[in-house]
């Protein structure tokens, strides 16, 4: 197995959203992949018909894709598969690593009850029999499994995991209606589609256990496991609806980049040192699968903030534009012409203190207010007479600024509160008010070059108007 080329895959079921561990096994699945320079693929684990969805299917499809882990090839759902599965245990049968088990659902209760009196596995009395004492009624078809000896599954992560055979039962292949159970599937989908490491969720350690059991009585080479530690809370307690987000898509509707959740997402249970961030080329050339941790992550929404601010702050304005503007209409806010230029004008004043997209949102809301804004009555108050004459004489020589840049603004500023005998405290809060109408913004010249002059000059105007 480790003389071929790295193949790798993730296989979600299509029953519900994405789960952000879902997403950190895609990530290192597709991390893996490309730093041995092999394939990462998709299998749609769709054989629960009653919970498996198009819109489910949908869900997983998106997720990877705003998470930029795509597949290598076009994904392999596993329901259209279940011819395969049967003549894999047709195949098991013929070589005795499989048999029919025709106990009915009374004589199967019986054996469990004597099991667990005697402190063992279910077994079959049928392992032993002949098929020529099958009687006419349906059956199962299970593994004929060791009862002596132990399987010993060699993980990437947990080292080496021993499990006793005589604790292994004779689980079923294909149940009575002839549909093949999960491990059946995936034992015989790994195979045919030539994993080479099945890379997932620590959860699924016991299944390697029984899925390698299937392989040696197909007579197939096991892959390499390796198993990863779950992703806990900032309590330490299994994640759950309590800690927030939990689903690929709600992070993206919280306002987080994909390349920042990558980066934070490869921090949970692997690390380069004492690397923070870093890029989806030094992730690739770093990583390795024996290097995660066995211990369970914890999700720490404070180092999540720090990455996404900065990679806002990294970001092309053009996407940071897009983005934003789409919240913007998803909160029902009517962008009228003009207004992608006002935003791209914006995001560059305001980036640098926003955790999320939302924040960047929240940020750039003043200047995309329609005049006249109407002012606070706080920021009413503020213009007294003796501020009204004083933000008038600033008018006259911000009307007459020959350049409208931050530098420029603030040297304008500075020299008219000398002019004036007094501080920026004195006049600057009205004028802040006037310029966002009491929404947050960034300092006045920040705020001044995100509205252009014109802009600036007319809520300036409307502000002195009201009240009068």
């Amino acid at each position: 197995m480790s003389d071929r080329p790295v193949v790798t895959r993730i296989a979600p079921s299509p029953t519900g959203a994405m789960h952000i561990g879902t997403a950190r096994t895609a990530l290192f699945n597709w991390l893996y992949a490309r730093h041995t320079g092999g394939k990462y693929l998709l299998r749609v684990e769709d054989t629960d018909r009653e919970r498996s969805t198009a819109e489910s299917v949908k869900v997983i499809f998106d997720g990877l894709g705003w998470l930029g882990l795509g597949a290598d090839e076009e994904p392999v759902f596993q329901a259209a598969r279940a011819e395969r599965h049967a003549l894999a245990v047709e195949a098991m049968l013929a070589r005795g690593g499989a048999y029919r088990d025709y106990m009915t659902p009374e004589e199967l209760e019986a054996e469990r009850t004597l099991a667990r009196a005697e402190g063992r596995v279910v077994r079959s009395a049928w392992r032993d029999r002949t098929p020529n004492d099958a009687p006419d009624r349906p059956f199962v078809v299970r593994l004929k499994a060791p009862v002596t000896g132990e399987t010993v599954i060699d993980d990437q992560v947990k080292g080496k995991v021993t499990f006793q055979n005589k604790d292994l039962d004779d689980l079923i292949l294909l149940r009575t209606d002839g549909t093949p159970t999960y491990n059946l599937a995936v034992v015989v989908d790994d195979h045919e589609m030539g994993i080479t490491h099945v890379i997932r969720g620590d959860d699924h350690l016991n299944n390697a256990a029984r899925q390698t059991l299937i392989y040696q009585g197909l007579g197939w080479d096991a892959p390499i496991w390796a198993h990863l530690p779950m992703i806990h809370g900032p309590d330490g307690a299994k994640l759950s609806k309590r800690h927030g987000a939990q689903a690929v898509g709600e992070f993206a509707d919280m306002g987080y980049l994909p390349e920042a959740l990558r980066n934070y997402l490869a921090k949970l249970g692997w690390g380069h040192g004492d690397d923070e961030i870093f890029s989806d080329e030094q992730a690739i050339a770093w990583f390795d699968i024996k290097d995660v941790v066995g211990a369970p992550a914890r999700l720490d929404w404070d180092k999540l903030n720090h990455l996404n601010n900065h990679y806002i702050r990294q970001a092309e304005v053009d996407r940071l534009t897009a983005l934003v503007a789409d919240i913007h209409q998803r909160r029902d806010w009517r962008l009228r012409d003009g207004d992608l230029a006002v935003l791209a004008r914006t995001i560059p004043l305001v980036r640098d203190g926003a955790k999320t997209l939302l924040d960047l949102a929240d940020a750039t809301v003043f200047a995309l207010k329609a005049r006249p804004l109407a002012m606070p009555e706080k920021a009413l108050a503020l213009l007294t007479e003796e501020t009204r004459s004083r933000l008038s004489r600033l008018r006259e020589r911000l009307a007459a600024a020959e350049s409208w840049e931050v530098p420029s603004l603030e040297t304008l500023n500075r020299g008219f509160a000398e002019s004036e005998g007094v501080g920026l405290g004195k006049f600057g809060p009205a004028l802040r008010a006037a310029l966002s109408g009491g929404a947050p913004a960034p300092d006045l010249a920040g705020a001044m070059v995100a509205l252009g002059k014109a802009e600036s000059l007319g809520r300036l105007d409307d502000a002195l108007s009201q009240g009068v």
